[in-house]
């Protein structure tokens, strides 16, 4: 049966494209392609599965009304040293963490106030 096999892509809207991608690249190292989307690859040699992330304008329709804005879960790999790298850049990071049987979790908000959900999976996951 089809169904859904992971995140095809992420998109949501910014009141600065640009400023905002930069943040995104400098604090978190989500490079850019000449496009101005990034594309994650998953999977070793031969393997198709990719991820798109990619910003629109806050004036875009294109993702619904101007309401829709989206909290965005990013794969760690060490949640700990990613969160004390946020805070020394000044980023505002939930104090509380969670864990459960997939893993640890912890959030951040970027400088548009779009949560960031940050996630370290469990071993096996």
């Amino acid at each position: 049966m089809p169904g859904v096999t992971g995140i095809g892509g992420v998109f949501f809207k910014s009141e600065d494209p640009k400023a905002l991608q930069d943040w995104y690249t400098h604090v978190l190292g989500v490079e850019p392609t000449g496009e101005g989307y990034t594309v994650f690859r998953w999977g070793g040699p031969g393997d198709t599965g990719s991820t798109v992330w990619s910003l629109f304008p806050a004036d875009t329709d294109h993702l619904g009304p101007a309401e829709h804005r989206w909290m965005i879960n990013y794969r760690v790999d060490d949640l700990e040293g990613l969160l004390t790298k946020l805070r020394s850049h000044g980023v505002t990071v939930d104090e509380e963490t969670m864990e459960d049987e997939n893993g640890r979790f912890g959030w951040c908000w970027d400088p548009e106030g779009n949560r960031v959900e940050l996630w370290e999976p469990a071993p096996g996951r």
